[in-house]
């Protein structure tokens, strides 16, 4: 009577598949729940005890670590020596494999899991049964997914039994599971400092380092494939969407067609700038650049206003919403040809009306704050480039998020913001850290008037966003706010801010000539505050 193994954490169409296993003259072996719920199912199981004369130990901890549970998975059927020992030493052997693991990434999600409880989620005997069996795919099959229930199942029917390709599939999966799960181990313990007073872990989205010291010796990442792309960012390139192993965000595409490689970045740089309000607020992407973003009222107030900011561009452009799209908002989307939005949720009024555009992607994250907002994304951002692979932190715009005035931030002009001023610099700058540098761009207090993206200097930035700001009228920025990127290395940026007609300015300083660009803005009667930060974005 061959035997299988089973001991899993994710007890999904558990029951069905042991009687499957069952009907197909199988024996079952079994551990602490998992037995538990087969037993309940009426189901004849044999206690792990039972094979190795030895109870369960230590809360769990120890179980399934002995020869007679190894030994009977490890034997290869072709070698003698191998079935004289395990004769030798009444090992049984064992067939199949039945193994996921604990739930370390779910319980690891939470920040306010205490160590001790996060330690304990860490899986042993799970991954060496996996790993053993998995070594002996050719004798034993290895089941890490409720996914694959259906399969072995068919393929234990197929005249001559399950196939070597099936056989060497499953193997390759289940290393590849534990694999995930030791990167998640290492990536959250990457993250946690102790010293004597205990362990401390990072808040969730909190832009923290992964350790205290900076960015670990060894960086571990896994990711796992979620879906092949129809192309790249040309057609010739080929590309694929993957998912890490731990919390990250995810999506769901609630209608539209497929998402293409550049519609998710588009869609990535939406939700970043979204996110930084706590106000209705909206953006319309192109390529990554923002072409107008506002706050408003509402969903609907904050879209239109947003379009309206640069209507020419907003032709086939992208929208993120930190809010639930309802159906004024819906209506306003389905106006203009838009190619995806993404929302933290959609009203069920909405979806009739979102319905009619076939082809617009509607995407909702699975991942959201707290009060029902678009989450932030991780902490850690990877870049790849030729040779290797670049890791920062998230970017996050902090000094924004503080009253202003207040904090870091400094006025070095003669004169001073004025109320209404100010909130247009606060505004401007929260927009300006996510826009392509070298960056110029130009708001009134609650609306982009004119962004000059990814310039070599910042008197070109400053002349593309005078350009596009000329199709809205000549006196548009007249009384607006300029946000740049970086410090003015020269007069020269400033001069054309003030020839556009801003107002006042905000930008990180920090130039050898920051005193010739104050005494500039001090002459055309500017008020200018220097933030300290610096926000590139290549």
């Amino acid at each position: 009577m061959p035997r299988a193994l089973l001991s899993v954490s994710d007890k999904t169409g558990l029951v069905d598949f042991a009687r499957g296993l069952t009907a197909r003259g199988f024996e079952l072996v079994s551990t602490g729940g998992t037995a538990r719920a087969l037993e309940a199912a009426g189901l004849p199981v044999i206690g792990i005890a039972d094979v190795t004369g030895l109870p369960e130990m230590m809360d769990g901890r120890v179980k399934t670590l002995h020869p007679l549970v190894h030994g009977g998975i490890l034997a290869r059927r072709g070698r003698p020596d191998d079935l004289a020992s395990a004769a030798q030493h009444g090992i049984t052997l064992i067939d199949l494999i039945v193994v996921n693991l604990y739930p370390f990434v779910k319980t690891a999600a939470n920040p306010d899991t205490p160590f001790h409880a996060l330690i304990e989620e860490i899986d042993i005997g799970g991954p060496s049964l996996v790993r053993a069996a998995a070594k002996n795919f050719e004798d034993v099959l290895v089941v890490v997914s409720p996914g694959d229930y259906a399969g072995v199942l068919a393929e234990l029917d197929r005249p001559g039994g399950p196939s070597r390709e099936f056989r060497f599939s499953l193997a390759r999966q289940a290393f590849a599971h534990t694999g995930s799960y030791d990167t998640a181990i290492a990536s959250t313990l990457a993250g946690i400092t102790a010293d004597e007073s205990g362990f401390t872990r990072p808040s969730a989205g909190s832009g923290q380092a992964p350790v205290a010291s900076g960015s670990p010796a060894l960086l571990t990442v896994s990711l796992r494939k979620v879906r092949d792309l129809r192309y790249g960012e040309n057609p010739h390139q080929s590309a694929a969407l993957y998912e890490g192993f731990g919390p990250h965000p995810g999506y769901d595409v609630l209608q539209g067609k497929e998402l293409s490689y550049t519609n998710l970045l588009d869609l990535d740089a939406a939700a970043r700038i979204v996110i930084e309000f706590s106000e209705p607020a909206a953006v319309v992407i192109k390529h990554t650049n923002p072409c107008g973003v506002a706050t408003g009222l509402s969903a609907a107030d904050a879209y239109v206003r947003a379009r309206d900011a640069d209507a020419l561009s907003a032709f086939g452009g992208i929208i993120g919403l930190n809010r639930a799209i309802d159906a004024a908002a819906a209506r306003a989307i389905v106006s203009t040809f838009i190619e995806a939005v993404i929302a933290p949720s959609v009203d069920e009024a909405a979806q009739p009306i979102l319905a009619t555009r076939t082809n617009l992607r509607v995407v909702v994250p699975r991942r959201l704050s707290s009060d029902g907002t678009l989450a932030a994304a991780d902490d850690l951002e990877l870049r790849s480039i030729i040779g290797g692979v670049l890791v920062q932190t998230r970017d996050v715009v902090r000094e924004a998020h503080q009253p202003w005035p207040s904090g870091d931030l400094r006025i070095v002009t003669k004169r001073q913001p004025t109320t209404d001023e100010w909130q247009a610099l606060r505004f401007a700058w929260r927009v300006c850290a996510h826009v392509k540098s070298n960056t110029v761009i130009f708001t009134g207090a609650d609306r982009t008037l004119a962004i000059g993206a990814g310039q070599m200097s910042r008197v070109d930035a400053v002349k593309v966003a005078r350009m596009k700001a000329d199709t809205s009228g000549p006196d548009i920025l007249k009384g607006s706010v300029a946000a740049s990127d970086a410090f003015f290395p020269f007069r020269d940026g400033l001069d054309a801010v003030a020839a556009a007609g801003a107002t006042a300015v905000v930008h990180p300083g920090g130039s050898v000539r920051d005193q010739e660009v104050v005494a500039a803005a001090d002459e055309h009667g500017l008020a200018m505050v220097i933030t300290g930060r610096r926000h590139f974005r290549h």
